[in-house]
């Protein structure tokens, strides 16, 4: 699962790149550049999000975390959906079908059963792209974050992990609805991670 995030100026400059990439080539003027304060974005935050808009590419704030409801498991706030049930489930269909973002981070972290904290993040890479899905609540754009079983990189900690894309398979995610369930099922890439009781220990 993913219950906490981190965002910094790396992020932010990612972001820029990306979209300016995709200006250029279509020859339209670059978007004013997103700035960012180094965070942990937690559910009920907000955060930026690529997205579909007027059918081009865009960066947009959006809120992490769709309402709960009663029968719900309980939860105030909906921050994860499962890829694999993602278009079965009534709550997440319509918007896996039509609303579906990338949520950029430069890493996001795991508790272990022991509630170690750990950081997983791509070697050599600044930023992680996470496959989600967003829908309208009172006048609000809210997003969650698709999960999909755990890799070898992630398994010695939790059973699930965010659903990872690669950086060229942002635009085929969000506009191309007849990969959408293929993308659903991909193996995440495999991931670094820095544990807060591994680096105690070492002291």
């Amino acid at each position: 699962m993913c219950g906490r995030y981190y965002v910094d100026d790396e992020t932010a400059r990612e972001i820029n790149e990306i979209l300016s990439n995709v200006d250029e080539k279509i020859k339209k003027a670059a978007p004013e550049k997103l700035q960012l304060h180094a965070k942990d974005i937690h559910p009920t935050e907000v955060a930026p999000v690529f997205m579909a808009l007027n059918q081009r590419l865009s960066c947009s704030l959006k809120r992490w975390g769709f309402p709960g409801f009663p029968g719900f498991q309980g939860k105030q706030v909906i921050f994860n959906a499962r890829s694999e049930s993602a278009l079965e489930k009534k709550t997440f269909r319509e918007s896996t079908e039509h609303r579906r973002i990338v949520v950029p981070a430069t890493w996001f972290y795991e508790w272990s059963r022991n509630k170690e904290k750990n950081t997983f993040y791509r070697k050599g890479q600044p930023v992680l792209y996470m496959a989600g899905i967003y829908s309208r609540y009172q006048d609000e754009d809210r997003f969650v974050i698709l999960t999909t079983q755990a890799n070898a990189s992630m398994k010695p900690v939790h059973d699930r992990m965010p659903l990872i894309l690669e950086k060229n398979e942002i635009i085929p995610w969000i506009f191309d609805r007849e990969k959408t369930s293929e993308f659903l099922h991909k193996v995440p890439c495999m991931l670094e991670r820095r544990s807060e009781f591994e680096q105690m220990s070492l002291l």
